[in-house]
């Protein structure tokens, strides 16, 4: 099966997330096409979809001026997988707490921004993650936390009691960075779990 991945690229480790969807696709045995996302136009054409890290202000802003956040609302609306790393999750919130973020809401939690500190606090975890069954090396970094999730939110993994992964229809958020190391399991889980069933042939 050809899959189109769409990497919105604003901000954030876009090569490090494409190698990962790379490898994740690989181990179903699936050939996946990876476009960067800068302007509108190319939404629509993909089938899996991945909002990474950076600064969710400036990404937020882009995705409003440039006319992507419709297409990913969108996207969503089509149950189409959505993977949102870090201020990805932030942007992907219904409450960022945060007036300058233009967020998109279309996972049902509120966040608050860099949780685990400043940059100097950065640090790696291992999580059990529901669906893995060996612990994931998340890589934290100025990560946001999940102080509230809505009814319909399945917490996927959680970091001293508080949600750091969490799943809301086909929307995927982490508060880590997986594209750090070299593990493709969350991509695997976010993208490839059900993508057969949901994707159909090209």
């Amino acid at each position: 099966m050809k899959l189109i991945a769409g990497v919105v690229a604003v901000q954030g480790d876009v090569s490090e997330h494409a190698e990962a969807i790379r490898r994740a696709a690989a181990s179903h045995g699936h050939d996946v096409e990876i476009r960067e996302i800068r302007t509108s136009g190319v939404v629509p054409e993909c089938d899996l979809l991945l909002l990474p890290g950076g600064e969710s202000t400036t990404i937020s802003r882009h995705l409003q001026r440039e006319g992507i956040a419709d297409e990913i609302l969108d996207h969503v609306a089509a149950e189409k997988p959505v993977l949102a790393t870090c201020a990805g999750l932030i942007v992907c919130s219904r409450d960022p707490k945060d007036d300058r973020v233009a967020e998109l809401g279309v996972l049902d939690v509120s966040v608050d921004r860099n949780a685990f500190g400043r940059q100097a606090d950065s640090f790696e975890a291992p999580l059990d993650v529901a669906g893995l069954d060996e612990p994931f090396p998340a890589v934290f970094i100025r990560a946001p936390v999940i102080d509230e999730v809505g009814d319909d939110v399945e917490v996927l993994a959680t970091w001293d009691d508080r949600p750091v992964a969490v799943r809301d229809g086909p929307v995927v958020a982490t508060s880590f960075h997986p594209e750090l190391t070299g593990d493709s399991r969350i991509h695997d889980l976010a993208f490839f779990e059900n993508v057969e069933a949901e994707t159909p042939p090209k």
